[in-house]
Formats: structure tokens, C-alpha cells, sequence
């Protein structure tokens, strides 16, 4: 292999890819990217056997070839050399040569028939959509996934096509998000996957703001593919909790509120939160909510917000930090927010960009 490839490119490749590579792998070829050069590219390839990537990156390709080196060291060698073309050469024993201007580096790896194959599944059921509203939907929903690994089932993004509407879902039992877009499909059918927290966001990562990314539903993988990258995921076995039969329907008792001041009363009051005491009060007045924390041993804040409300006075407890992970995403002014009762969810919905649904346990007050 001899390809020469422009630095800032391939450390952009080097850094997506090295999240893919998996940490307490048991086989050292694990911790190791495949570095290809093939026609005008420099394909990059990681797995932890759970899921797959390739990123490629233009180049000029003299001799084609392939090796696998450590993801880290190489990512950590290409951040400091100094900017401009960067020359990779293979040598014998499986060594690879970084050159750049006066810069050498020889770097040990494997071979390329040790690193396990990543299956490329039929096309058969595909979508296509912007990049930029995929993004969008990952954002508004997957940090409500569950990271407790006895439910399992929760550990992930609930991708479901029904004919033309994508969901995405995502719940921990105590809160839930919904992001629901309508795209144009080449022919309508119906598939859900769950797609494993790590996965949701490496996708996360390489989606830009152009472009578009192609979603292939296959038998047990999911399947990103976005100009220059390619994702491939296994899907989390098991059935998917009936979100929508917990769902409150829409109700009448709305509180319109502006969305960042609201996003900046609640990241006030948790500053005086801690892990014994988490919830802060939320109190509905007439055109007004005041948001308030007293802990003893901290202190107290109180943050009185203008809104429009018509509905019963109540006092009802949430956690902070749920309230502000859904409320940085939703770019929408204001919102519509429904509280029915003191033990009831509360629910923001919001239409653009994309249909939102959010749904939020309270928490008792002290």
C-alpha cells in the first residue's frame, strides 16, 4: 500500500471511527482500525463485533493495499503531525510508515485477514432522508434511552416505519420522547428495530447538516449509509414496551411558555439539586410559574416566569435535568406544556421541526 491523503481529512476519519472501536475486547485485532487503499480512497473500517463502520476519505491512491494498526495510536499520531499531505506505506512484518514533510513514524499492526468480516446486507427495505432531520430526530429522543442493563430491551432508539412515517422512540421508564417525520419512501412498508445506545450515537456523530443518509432495515442489522460513512448495527432482540398506550391524550390545560426561559429556570434550580434531593418544584399560579429548589445544606432559589395559563393552581415536582435534555433540543419558540394533576406526567408537544412528543414522570416534593 502507498496512498498520499490531505491530514485534516483523514484525523476527521480517524477520530469518528476510533469511537466505534471496542475498549475490553478480548482479541487484540479488535483494538485496531483496517487502513485500505483502494481506487481514489483511503477506506477506514472498526468493529467491536456489535457494530460496524467505514469512513472514507479522498485520496491519491499509488499502490493499493491493506493493515490494520491501533486505532488509538494512530489517531494520536495523525492529530500531531503538522498540517498538509500525509504519506502511508506498508513495509514488511506488517508495519506501516507515517510520513508527513520531516515527520516519520513507523507504526506495528496485523494483518488484514485477521480483522473479522462485517457482513453487507440485502437493500431490499431502504429509506432515504435528509441527514439533517435524522440528526434532529436522534437529538430530540435518544438521551431518554435507558443505560440500566437489566432492561435491556430500554438500552437503545426504537427506529419504526410505518408507509411513510419514521418514529424514533426512546424511554427509561420514567420519561419518554417521540420525534415522528413523514418522508417520501420509493414503496411503503412496515419494519421497527431497536438500535443500541452506542450505535444511536455514533450515528449521531457522522450525520451532518447536508446530504442525505440511507436507513436499510435487514433481518437483525440496521444499516446508515451517509457519503462518507457507513454504519452497520446489530439490532437489541426483544419487543419494544406499547409506548403509545401510555401516552396521555391532549388536553386543554396547556401552560404556553417560551422555551428557553423555561430551559433557564430549570437549569437554576438544578444547580441547588444533589443525588439525595433531585426534584425541584414547579409552582402554577395564573400567568405564572415559579420554579424553586430549597435544600438545606445548599441553599434556595426561586425564578418566577411569565406564561400563559388559565388552569387550576398546583404545585408538582420534577426532575430538573430531565426538563433541560428535552428542552435544549426543541427549536421551537414556545411551547404548548399539559399538567394535569400533581401526579400526573407532564407533556410538551411541539409540530416543527418535526412532531414531538415528550413525557415526563413527576417527582414527589420534600
Amino acid at each position: 500500500m502507498k496512498v498520499k491523503t490531505e491530514k485534516q481529512a483523514l484525523l476527521k476519519a480517524a477520530q469518528i471511527i476510533q469511537n466505534v472501536v471496542s475498549v475490553k475486547g478480548t482479541l487484540p485485532i479488535l483494538s485496531n482500525i483496517l487502513v485500505e487503499a483502494e481506487g481514489d480512497k483511503i477506506k477506514l473500517t472498526a468493529t467491536d463485533l456489535e457494530m460496524g463502520m467505514y469512513y472514507s476519505v479522498p485520496a491519491e491512491v499509488m499502490q493499493p493495499g491493506a493493515l490494520t494498526v491501533p486505532a488509538r495510536k494512530f489517531n494520536e499520531i495523525i492529530k500531531e503531525l503538522p498540517d498538509g499531505s500525509v504519506l502511508l506505506s506498508t513495509l514488511k512484518n506488517n508495519t506501516m510508515s507515517i510520513n508527513s514533510e520531516s515527520v516519520y513514524f513507523k507504526l506495528l499492526g496485523l494483518p488484514k485477514e485477521d480483522f473479522p468480516k462485517i457482513p453487507q446486507p440485502k437493500e431490499e427495505n431502504s429509506i432515504e432522508l435528509d441527514q439533517e432531520t435524522l440528526k434532529n430526530m436522534l437529538n430530540m429522543t435518544m438521551f431518554a434511552a435507558s443505560r440500566d442493563e437489566v432492561r435491556y430491551i430500554l438500552n437503545g432508539v426504537l427506529f419504526s416505519l410505518k408507509g411513510s412515517i419514521l418514529r424514533l422512540v426512546a424511554t427509561d421508564g420514567r420519561r419518554l420522547a417521540l420525534a415522528e417525520k413523514q418522508i417520501k419512501t420509493g414503496r411503503e412498508f412496515t419494519r421497527s428495530a431497536i438500535v443500541p445506545n452506542k450505535a444511536a450515537q455514533e450515528l449521531g456523530r457522522i450525520l451532518q447538516e447536508e446530504g442525505t443518509v440511507k436507513i436499510i432495515f435487514a433481518d437483525n442489522q440496521l444499516i446508515f449509509k451517509a457519503q462518507d460513512a457507513v454504519l452497520i448495527t446489530r439490532q437489541i432482540e426483544g419487543e419494544f414496551p406499547n409506548y403509545e398506550q401510555v401516552i396521555p391524550k391532549e388536553t386543554a390545560n396547556k401552560i404556553k411558555v417560551d422555551t428557553q426561559r423555561l430551559l433557564t429556570g430549570a437549569r437554576r434550580a438544578a444547580l441547588l439539586t444533589h443525588q439525595d434531593s433531585q426534584s425541584i418544584r414547579m409552582d402554577l399560579l395564573k400567568d405564572k410559574i415559579v420554579i424553586s429548589k430549597n435544600t438545606p445544606e445548599l441553599g434556595e432559589v426561586k425564578d418566577q416566569i411569565d406564561v400563559s395559563y388559565k388552569g387550576k393552581e398546583m404545585s408538582i415536582g420534577f426532575n430538573p435535568h430531565y426538563l433541560v435534555e428535552a428542552l435544549k433540543n426543541i427549536s421551537q419558540q414556545e411551547i404548548d406544556m399539559e399538567i394535569d394533576a400533581p401526579d400526573k406526567a407532564g407533556v410538551i408537544r411541539t409540530q416543527l421541526p418535526e412532531k414531538y412528543i415528550y413525557m415526563v414522570l413527576p417527582m414527589q416534593l420534600g
